[in-house]
């Protein structure tokens, strides 16, 4: 009941915000216009008494809702849905190819503009509850969002570090630059297109007498393999026959 009298006064304060609720957990969320995502932290902070930020990540959506492999058991084992170069599946100079279908089926290119995301953890002790707040970026090709340092001062370091993985911009930052990565890094490594082996490789060169950067070309594009939990029929079946057993016994 409370969880209900909490969406209901977000979706009164923050109409043109997307409030969500998942079942059975009960964890709210609350997805703001890029516009709107300082002011709507704000309020939240002051009026609805949250006054912690615990975290604050980027998200990319490129391929989102996407799967490379069918995990249906048949009797030829898992085929792979594997075709092109899909998002960080491939080579340096490489880009991806891969068509994919994104959320509910739409054609990716369709939903590119909301490819980029910034996601903040917000909680509240006075009333021990917790919210999940979001907002796209507008521009995928230069994401930027509004930075809240000046509304949690905490959140500093964890936008430089969604700004060093996926390159979004945090409007207002005092001191935005990378923090994981090293300071002549190309690219944003969590970036789905961002090949999963890397654009360089490191090796000491013994006539240069230093450590020299070049293109990769002893690493191979790696796919994720899916860990699959199959139903397993040995534990019903030994439970069958326990129940069996005492049933035999018990006459």
């Amino acid at each position: 009941m409370a969880e209900t009298a909490f969406v209901e006064r977000l979706r009164a304060r923050f109409p043109d915000a997307t409030v969500t609720v998942a079942v059975p957990r009960g964890e709210v969320g609350i997805e703001f216009p890029n516009g709107d995502w300082h002011a709507g932290c704000a309020a939240l902070r002051d009026e609805f008494g949250f006054e912690s930020l615990v975290d604050l990540c980027g998200v990319d959506y490129l391929g989102y809702g996407s799967d490379e492999w069918d995990t249906d058991v048949s009797s030829e084992g898992f085929s792979r849905g594997v075709e092109g170069r899909g998002a960080g599946r491939f080579k340096y100079g490489e880009t991806t190819t891969q068509q994919t279908q994104g959320i509910e089926g739409q054609a990716i290119e369709s939903v590119l503009h909301r490819r980029y995301a910034a996601v903040a953890q917000l909680l509240s002790v006075q009333h021990n509850r917790r919210v999940r707040v979001k907002a796209f970026a507008q521009n995928d090709d230069l994401p930027i969002v509004a930075s809240l340092t000046d509304l949690w001062p905490v959140s500093n370091w964890f936008e430089r570090e969604a700004f060093d993985l996926f390159g979004i911009i945090f409007e207002g930052h005092p001191d935005l630059r990378r923090i994981l990565t090293d300071y002549g890094f190309v690219g944003h490594p969590f970036r789905k297109d961002f090949p999963l082996i890397g654009n360089v490789e490191v090796r000491y060169d013994e006539e240069k007498k230093r450590v020299i950067y070049e293109p990769v070309t002893s690493v191979e594009p790696r796919v994720g393999v899916p860990r699959v939990i199959r139903d397993d029929a040995r534990y019903a079946t030994a439970s069958g026959e326990s129940a069996a057993r005492k049933a035999e016994a018990s006459k």
